[in-house]
């Protein structure tokens, strides 16, 4: 029924409000609701997330007194009434009766009185209240203040396309598999199963699809055929340009997609590293299917110990942990789950890894830097300091058709391409 779905979509919410990603608290959910029903959790879940902002900013309007802290679940449910009423097709008596409902699903029969009321007034509050959200910047946007602060700074004429598209749906690319298939026979593969794809101008393993389809319907999926990749996080294997026989060092490698491309690509003795063992072992799935092999291992690549730190290597990409404001149209839960504070520390780790691993590239060898911020502290700012404390360093020019110059590297920005946030540096290292 469809208040079971909006029960558990308040639950998954009330998790990231408590600091939980949906990527770590949706699947499990997933399983306890009717197949039927699933599609709309997922939405409850991520549109919630996108408009929350706004959402709560509606909900203040609304209530007469705070909610207390620890009511999550309510808040949640709250937070998703309001998101159908206001931009999913959905009837507002359904909408409104069915979260009712869902509060005495889980648990909350005080609150029952309270859903109904709330959800009744936006209704006839509606009009008001978008007037005097439009106001206010962060609330127009659905962005959190400080971010919006950011972005600005950063990306002053670019700043609205990215806001705009932190709003939409994010669209659904693949990557073909160069071993198995190739980009003409995988679309016409696609298009017998009437799902429509097209190539994306400079990147030539993507298909973009024109309407988002599960991964089971993707015929060639289950085979190692396809894999679902962002265009701007193909770039990489690109950039690196691995050849055959070479040693590369995939770093902060998990969930995988970047280490199966360049395993795809050329004939390369991979080794792939990930602080999280359960992350790592999303690497081992993820090239399994994909018929492919590399060394996993379980490390910290700001620590100079373990096995990969007793080897040299002529190709290393650095897939730095970041803010991911970058895919924030793919993961609108880093809305809610992204503090200020939280830059200077992610740059710092950064920096440690940067330092850690560079010594163990060869002379002659090419690191890759690759972020999925739009913030400069994670990107440009991060290379110049590291630049500056390696003389040996020196940054080879990329082009993107379509990036940004962003100090010595480039950065794609959501809405101003087919692809989410990402920065790239290249850097070759000099013979001593």
């Amino acid at each position: 029924m469809g208040a079971e779905a909006r029960a558990i979509a308040a639950r998954a919410i009330a998790g990231v409000l408590r600091g939980a990603s949906l990527s770590e608290r949706l699947p499990a959910l997933e399983e306890r609701v009717a197949p039927r029903d699933r599609a709309l959790l997922r939405e409850l879940c991520h549109g919630s997330c996108r408009y929350a902002v706004r959402l709560e900013y509606w909900l203040g309007q609304l209530l007469a007194r705070p909610l207390k802290t620890r009511e999550y679940e309510v808040r949640a449910l709250l937070l998703s009434g309001l998101y159908q009423l206001e931009y999913l097709r959905v009837p507002p008596h359904a909408a409104i009766s069915e979260s009712v409902e869902a509060a005495r699903l889980l648990g909350k029969p005080w609150a029952v009185g309270l859903v109904n009321a709330v959800l009744r007034n936006f209704q006839r509050r509606r009009d008001a209240l978008l007037v005097s959200a439009g106001r206010i910047d962060a609330v127009r946007h659905a962005c959190p203040g400080w971010l919006l602060g950011r972005l600005r700074r950063a990306w002053p004429e670019q700043a609205d396309k990215v806001l705009d598209a932190w709003l939409q749906r994010p669209a659904m690319t693949l990557r073909v598999n160069r071993r198995r298939s190739d980009i003409e026979s995988a679309r016409a593969r696609l298009a017998a199963a009437g799902i429509e794809a097209r190539p994306v101008a400079g990147a030539p393993d993507a298909l973009r699809l024109e309407r988002a389809a599960p991964v089971e319907r993707l015929p060639g999926f289950a085979e190692g055929e396809l894999s679902v990749q962002d265009t701007g996080a193909q770039f990489a294997a690109a950039l690196l340009a691995p050849r055959d026989g070479q040693r590369v060092l995939d770093v902060c490698a998990a969930p995988g997609g970047k280490s199966g491309h360049l395993l795809e690509r050329a004939d390369i003795e991979l080794t792939a590293l990930d602080v999280d063992a359960a992350r790592l072992a999303r690497v081992a799935e993820n090239l399994d299917r994909l018929g492919l092999t590399a060394r996993l291992e379980l490390a910290d690549a700001s620590l100079a110990e373990g096995a990969w730190y007793r080897c040299d290597y002529d190709r290393i990409l650095v897939d730095a942990p970041c803010s991911a404001t970058g895919v924030i149209q793919r993961h609108a839960d880093i809305k809610l789950l992204r503090r200020d504070s939280d830059i200077e520390k992610l740059a710092e780790q950064q920096a440690r890894i940067l330092r850690n691993v560079w010594p163990r590239l060869r002379a002659g060898g090419m690191l890759l830097y690759v972020s999925c911020s739009v913030l400069p502290e994670e990107n440009a700012e991060q290379m110049t300091r590291f630049l500056a404390e390696h003389p040996d360093a020196e940054v080879v020019p990329i082009a993107l058709d379509g990036a940004f110059a962003a100090g010595v590297g480039s950065q794609l920005l959501p809405g101003c391409g087919p692809w989410d946030g990402f920065f790239h540096t290249l850097l070759r290292r000099r013979p001593a």
